[in-house]
């Protein structure tokens, strides 16, 4: 009886196996051989180094304070741009709180300088990760003031290096036109060394 069963049961052991090793080792596997020979920047994170020193990466946003930096989009994530507790809020649109906290974040703005202008809803608003590293060129635009002033560069360099920066949606169509913070922010220090000590 015992033999029935273990001759039984051997066929379905033996596929569990298999069907293991081919969809748990050696697919993955293959996928992660192909993508690092075709896009190893992509495939290992997309990571910004300084020498062998990893800075950050395209993917995930930093908090940027101060004047004198591009501030991305405020994050859920964490107590804030923290890739291990990527969140959002989840806060209804008739939420008290989220009005609370849009409406703090655009006193923020207009206490930092940025009259005139209207605030853009994603300076104010959280992404549904809570670390999306991408503003709107309208974003970062609104900001040219502030920035301009406090590295004592011209509206229009500020403005120049924005517009050099704008990435198009993928074959046209997909996406919408972004601005990548940390990549803006590392050319902005590159063209008006940041000297605050």
């Amino acid at each position: 009886m015992l033999t029935e069963v273990v001759r039984a049961l051997r066929p379905t052991a033996v596929l569990l196996v298999l069907l293991a090793a081919i969809t748990g080792l050696a697919f993955p596997a293959l996928i992660t051989g192909i993508a690092q020979l075709t896009m190893p920047v992509q495939a290992n994170g997309s990571l910004i180094r300084d020498g062998n020193t990893v800075v950050g990466s395209e993917l995930i946003a930093q908090g940027f304070a101060g004047p004198r930096y591009f501030h991305p989009r405020p994050s859920a994530a964490g107590k804030g741009y923290d890739a291990t507790a990527s969140a959002a809020t989840n806060l209804a649109p008739g939420s008290k709180d989220l009005r609370d906290a849009i409406a703090a974040r655009v006193s923020d703005a207009r206490s930092q300088g940025m009259t005139g202008v209207a605030v853009p809803p994603d300076l104010v608003t959280t992404s549904a990760s809570g670390l999306d590293p991408d503003l709107s060129p309208e974003a970062a635009f609104s900001q040219t003031a502030r920035i301009a002033k406090a590295r004592g560069m011209s509206e229009a360099a500020v403005r120049s290096l924005i517009e050099a920066n704008i990435a198009n949606p993928v074959l046209g169509i997909i996406g919408e036109r972004r601005v990548n913070v940390l990549l803006l922010n590392r050319q902005l220090d590159r063209k008006a060394p940041n000297t605050e000590g």
